[in-house]
């Protein structure tokens, strides 16, 4: 009799825990400007109120690589969680010398040439920006999340966050040009138990040198 006892006694956690993953959609974020143009290379984080569900260690599908390439980084903007080793590749034919004097990670890599490549490993949140020391128009950003739930924008200024637990969230959308503080706006939403759409906009800054990067 006590086996089938605690069978029935386990049978409501496993539909509980059944039942919560369930409550789970793609939420996609639409970020555009104050003239409705689509902003590229916004960072967006949603952290569900009730704590992110546990799980496999937080791991994105994209490299987690920014190349110097053309004299520029690419990409401009990563987005990487807590922990990860980025490598810094030089397809140039000319030598870089990368570095961050950000407090998040504070870094230098003296220079290398081209086909060679250097790697720094992110273990703190927070926004990281990138330069050359060789060539001062070249910067970039290595954002670092604690959360499953993040991506960026595309050209389009949509970006999917997939599986996003149904309920009451903060979403975070950081930009480089953003002006507020840190770069950022929070705002507090409600996620569907079958995804849904949010759209949100920013006032900008001129990207300097670089208009095509808000629309």
């Amino acid at each position: 009799m006590l086996a089938p006892m605690k069978a029935l006694i386990l049978s409501p956690i496993i539909a509980l825990a059944l039942a919560s993953q369930a409550l789970a959609g793609d939420l996609s974020v639409l970020v555009r400007n104050a003239a409705g143009q689509p902003v590229r290379d916004a960072v967006v984080t949603l952290k569900p109120a009730g704590g992110a569900p546990a799980g496999a260690p937080i791991k994105f599908a994209w490299p987690y690589s920014v190349a110097q390439q053309n004299i520029s980084f690419n990409p401009f903007v990563l987005v990487v969680p807590v922990g990860s080793q980025v490598s810094f590749p030089n397809k140039d034919n000319v030598r870089h010398h990368v570095y961050s004097f950000s407090p998040i990670k504070k870094f230098e890599l003296k220079l290398y040439g081209r086909d060679e490549s250097r790697s720094v490993v992110f273990d703190k949140a927070g926004v990281v920006p990138l330069g050359c020391n060789i060539h001062d128009q070249m910067i970039a950003y290595v954002v670092v999340v604690d959360t499953a739930f993040a991506g960026k924008t595309g050209a389009d200024g949509v970006v999917l966050i997939r599986g996003a637990p149904a309920g009451a969230a903060a979403m975070t959308v950081w930009q480089p040009y953003l002006k507020a503080a840190r770069n950022q706006v929070v705002k507090t939403i409600s996620v569907p138990a079958a995804g849904g759409r949010e759209t949100v906009s920013l006032d900008l800054r001129p990207a300097p040198g670089a208009m095509d990067m808000i629309h």
